[in-house]
């Protein structure tokens, strides 16, 4: 998997820290995962289950809500309405970039921030809660007296939570009291998987009850036994990635999808459909992403035509050098080049391929003169000097399988013929 920047702008402005978890191939679908109110994205269940989730081809966005972790902004008076907030401006920002949400994952309080956001992400099919409480009321449970009662007296206090200093005020103990899932559970709309520990000491069973019986069907229940509330044990995280995205499969249309690949051994290139400018490169069983970076509108998700380009100088150039210096039986023990291309207004052409040249091995000087010379013969360094003629036709669709339109054929007059059967027997009765 690759794991990249995705920060967002929220409501307010503030930008708010993200990663992407991408998987090594084409994603099969994209979630969107909500952390626990004093958790982070860089919290062991939030990071081992995304990336669980991207070796099983899902895309994961995992970002920091207003004022915690790396995002800009203060908590102190969010509340739950600021994390609804900041999901649904997440899903709006992946939606731009051609990878809106499928899956809605929320651990803890985040569960009842996914459950609440749920039917504003047109995208969202599927949500699964970790942990969730019913009401988002209960964090209050979480806060000692005396700090509730400093908020309530003075407007804003700093309190301890599971031992780290979270500074609140009246608008945030405001907000969350006068939230309520009751009614919105019912209308959510999109399968629901609840999964909750017996033993949560933080988040009682009864909450996971609670969600369950108000959710209309699809809905479907995991107990995560044994399980503390954070899913400290990577086995634990590990476990519910892994019933997350069996579970989600049957709603998301997550089928893995072969891409093509030319059969004459040219080189396919495919878009995507994730961000702006994204292909997917296929040739000889190998595949990988060719991308624009993000400050142009791309994803950032793998080089571009033009790095593409510069890779394939570096790596004649090595080829080249190493054949030379093995015909001649010469110490070279490696060949490195570090190439970059250039625009260059004014100049003809305008195009510069800036190549360093770094031999490894006891050479003698006229040997490396020798295989600096040699690398000016390779193939790719004569075609992007001497230029090459393009010829541009169409690809023709691929011919249908007679097999399967043999079989689709027989389906279909059997089908027929059963219709016919059932006509006649009706006839015959009257």
């Amino acid at each position: 998997m690759r794991s990249e920047p995705f920060d967002f702008k929220n409501a307010q402005g503030h930008t708010l820290s993200a990663r992407l978890d991408r998987p090594d191939g084409t994603a099969r679908a994209f979630a969107l995962f909500a952390h626990c109110f004093t958790c982070d994205k860089t919290a062991k269940a939030a990071v081992r289950i995304s990336r669980a989730l991207a070796d099983r081809g899902v895309g994961v966005l995992r970002f920091d809500f207003t004022g915690l972790g790396e995002s800009e902004g203060e908590l102190a008076g969010g509340g739950f309405s600021s994390e609804v907030e900041d999901l649904l401006f997440a899903a709006r920002h992946m939606a731009d970039h051609g990878c809106a949400p499928d899956l809605l994952i929320g651990h803890s309080l985040g569960g009842a921030a996914v459950l609440a956001a749920a039917a504003d992400i047109a995208s969202a099919r599927a949500v699964a809660t970790i942990g969730a409480p019913a009401d988002p009321a209960h964090i209050l449970h979480l806060l000692d007296k005396a700090g509730l009662a400093a908020i309530e007296t003075d407007g804003k206090a700093e309190i301890s939570i599971g031992g780290r200093p979270f500074t609140l005020d009246r608008r945030f103990i405001d907000d969350v009291r006068m939230q309520s899932l009751a009614a919105r559970i019912p209308r959510l709309g999109r399968a629901l998987l609840v999964l909750h520990s017996p033993v949560d000491q933080i988040v009682g069973i009864e909450n996971a009850s609670a969600i369950f019986l108000a959710a209309r069907h699809s809905k479907s229940f995991i107990s995560l036994d044994h399980a503390d509330h954070l899913l400290t044990k990577p086995a634990d995280a590990d476990y519910a990635a892994e019933v997350i995205c069996a579970w989600a499969s049957r709603y998301i249309g997550m089928a893995a999808e072969t891409p093509a690949e030319a059969s004459d051994g040219a080189v396919m290139v495919e878009e995507t459909g994730a961000g702006q400018f994204q292909v997917q490169v296929a040739v000889h069983g190998t595949r990988f992403f060719a991308d624009e970076p993000v400050e142009v509108g791309g994803l950032g998700s793998g080089p571009s035509p033009y790095e593409l380009l510069a890779a394939g100088l570096g790596a004649c150039t090595c080829m080249t050098i190493r054949l030379y210096a093995d015909r001649k039986g010469w110490p070279l023990e490696r060949a490195r080049t570090n190439v970059r291309h250039e625009k260059t207004a004014g100049h003809t052409p305008p195009d510069t391929f800036t190549r360093l040249i770094e031999l490894d091995g006891p050479l003698d000087a006229e040997q490396r003169a020798k295989l600096f010379e040699i690398a000016d013969k390779c193939p790719v360094h004569r075609t992007l000097e001497g230029g090459a003629h393009i010829v541009t036709g169409e690809l023709a669709p691929a011919p249908p399988n007679p097999a399967a339109v043999g079989a689709a054929t027989v389906e279909h007059f059997r089908d027929m013929k059963a219709e016919c059967d059932k006509y006649l027997s009706k006839t015959r009765g009257s």
